[in-house]
């Protein structure tokens, strides 16, 4: 099932992306089955279980079974919204590609390199995102997000995958300048909408192994980034492990896994051209749909 959030009349509402096109859960629920409580938002479904799954897949299925046409809207005049709108927490795993780490002329980590964003920075496909003031150094991130379906604490790596609800597609923006001015990456990490997520937010069990996934970036419909989620340092099997070691993972919780190579700090020096106004950036995982942004204001001049 592919789950995705979009905005009407300044709501945040559920959406289901099928071959007929994306079904109004709201409407179709009021028209098909009078009564019957839905979830709101893909929050909502992640937060309601096999029980929230379990409604929609009957609703998707009446919905797709009648001629009528009333609860389809065309995803292309939607103002899509991040996939996940209410996460408890948003943990990152830096450095967790080999070929990423090699560039960025950093040693194979031993651990995972944690850190976090907040939910300022969600932003959903489509979206426009400001370059940060006293920033000009704004680099893009492709990355598969796992989210968590179920509590989780302590989980033994062979199980961790049954905690997952499901992935999407997220771009960790970094401002590299702010981020390296001290050991702390958090505040190059955390500028507002520095993590769109989408369009959908896909089910564990259409998407299959995480780590057999394409995964692309292309700045300006030139591929900056291609690789694939096998080449993944610390496979998400062992993410979701490791963090519920030391952190409880509640439904709804996101990880950013890490990116490939190809991010505008690993070329070379007088190659590093940064984000700047207009530039539009597009990750493209296997399975997950293309999530869409564009870089909107003027990088600073600060050195």
């Amino acid at each position: 099932m592919k789950l995705m959030n979009y905005r009407t009349d300044g709501n945040m509402k559920l959406g289901i992306s099928t071959d007929r096109g994306v079904l109004d859960v709201e409407f179709a629920g009021k028209r098909l089955a009078p009564g019957l409580e839905l979830p709101a938002t893909a929050s909502e479904v992640v937060a309601g279980g096999l029980q929230a799954i379990s409604a929609l897949k009957d609703i998707t299925n009446r919905a797709l079974s009648s001629n009528n046409s009333e609860w389809w809207l065309d995803e292309a005049k939607l103002q899509i919204g991040p996939c996940v709108n209410a996460p408890g927490k948003i943990i990152c795993v830096g450095l967790n590609y080999r070929q990423h780490a090699i560039e960025s002329n950093m040693d194979i980590p031993k651990y995972p390199i944690l850190f976090n964003k907040f939910a300022n920075t969600l932003a959903g496909s489509g979206e426009e995102i400001p370059l940060p003031p006293g920033s000009d150094m704004v680099d893009y991130e492709a990355e598969l997000a796992i989210v968590i379906g179920r509590r989780a604490k302590a989980v033994n790596r062979n199980e961790a995958l049954d905690y997952v609800f499901g992935y999407c597609n997220a771009n960790d923006l970094s401002a590299r300048d702010f981020q390296l001015r001290t050991s702390q990456w958090m505040l190059g990490k955390s500028c507002d909408k520095f993590a769109p997520l989408g369009p959908y937010l896909v089910t564990f069990d259409e998407v299959g192994d995480p780590n057999a996934l394409d995964i692309a970036c292309r700045l300006n419909g030139e591929t900056r980034q291609s690789s694939h989620t096998s080449d993944m340092i610390f496979p998400c099997d062992e993410i979701v492990s490791y963090i519920s070691q030391h952190i409880t993972l509640e439904p709804g919780d996101i990880i950013l896994t890490g990116t490939p190579e190809g991010v505008i700090m690993g070329y070379p020096e007088d190659r590093r051209i940064y984000l700047q106004d207009g530039d539009v950036v597009t990750v493209e995982i296997a399975k997950l749909g293309v999530l869409t942004n564009r870089l909107i204001g003027k990088p600073s001049t600060n050195k």
